[in-house]
């Protein structure tokens, strides 16, 4: 008999196996919203500044060996210089820095590069994905208000097993999976190419972004057990987003992300956020046959923001998780202009 330690443990090594085989392969993340380069490489330059993030999502708490995320993004444009060109352009005291006169003066961006770096660590028990990324991106406006940016990152991907965490049977010393022989640890370093396009304006943003484009076969086992491998196979992501104000001093962003991995069908996520001018926001997130998630953010300075988000599941693992928890830093550098908050990442 399994003790239930071990039980766990087969439970998420088999889970993850059919996550690689046929489900979605890459992390969920709750606060794509504030940070949407994590989604989509065309976003990499956008605003004003060098936009630094660090986020840790501990997935399924209370359950053993549930999926932990960690990543570092940084990002940060190249020749721009189409915002704030005067003295009268900076905020008038008294009125809200992203109010609707914020917004009716909005103009395009003008022809500039974005460059950016991603590194991601995802661990569910005895596997670890391991990324990291270069970002390329181009901006240019294509109307009054209305741009267009175009993007791709190229980087690898190291997926490893460490298959003595896979003795099932503690009474039999050394019994590891047969699948995965005699190895220890096993190692896979592979390339990896992500895509994106952003179409954004004052008032509304629509993206699509592809990754893991390049299919790989992935082989858990160093002998001839298992027959057939996984393969990585491509995650497409479209979303879209619309800004309206309330009162001069909240609005609110209601947007919705498609996400599709073959052969499943096709999911949503909605989410709402409400922002109270450049200073904080509050948000709630629903993922198809997922779960809710409730958002929070707080913009400290025009330097650091925090923000964090839990989340609920409504799967079977209800009965034994305690939810999901996700925060998110985020630091602005090189801020010349003073923004508290995005000007085009909502």
């Amino acid at each position: 008999m399994l003790n239930m330690k071990k039980r766990i443990t087969l439970m998420f090594f088999l889970t993850v196996l059919g996550i690689i085989t046929k489900a979605q392969q890459l992390p969920h993340y709750t606060q794509y919203i504030i940070n949407g380069y994590i989604l989509n490489p065309a976003i990499a330059g956008i605003e004003n500044y060098t936009d630094v993030k660090l986020s840790h999502r501990h997935q399924w708490v209370g359950v053993q060996d549930a999926p932990v995320t960690t990543y570092f993004t940084v990002q940060a444009p190249i020749g721009k210089k189409d915002y704030r060109t005067t003295a009268t352009s900076f905020d008038m005291v008294g009125e809200n820095p992203r109010g609707q006169q914020y917004w009716d003066n909005y103009t395009s961006a003008r022809p500039h590069h974005g460059i950016g770096l991603k590194i991601i660590n995802d661990k569910t028990g005895p596997l670890n994905r391991f990324s990291a990324f270069a970002t390329y991106a181009y901006h240019i406006g294509i109307g009054v208000k209305t741009s267009l940016a175009a993007g791709f990152d190229f980087g690898m991907n190291n997926l490893s097993l460490q298959a003595d965490k896979l003795v099932f049977d503690p009474n039999i010393p050394g019994a590891i999976d047969p699948a995965v022989g005699s190895a220890q640890f096993i190692n896979k370093i592979k390339p990896d190419l992500n895509a994106g396009l952003y179409l954004y304006s004052s008032n509304y943003f629509v993206g699509l972004s592809i990754q893991q484009i390049i299919p790989q076969k992935i082989y858990f086992a160093n002998n001839q057990l298992t027959k057939y491998p996984s393969e990585t196979v491509p995650h497409l992501f479209a979303s879209a987003g619309y800004r309206f104000f309330l009162n001069d001093d909240v609005s609110a962003l209601p947007s919705a992300v498609l996400k599709y991995v073959a052969p499943l069908p096709v999911q949503f996520d909605l989410n709402m956020k409400l922002q109270y001018r450049d200073l904080m926001w509050i948000g709630g997130s629903y993922r198809q046959d997922d779960g809710f998630a409730a958002m929070v953010g707080l913009n400290i300075s025009h330097t650091f923001n925090i923000s964090y988000s839990y989340d609920r599941t409504t799967s079977g693992l209800n009965t034994i998780s305690k939810g999901t928890h996700e925060i998110v830093l985020g630091f602005l550098l090189g801020n010349k202009f003073g923004d508290w908050c995005p000007r085009n990442v909502w």
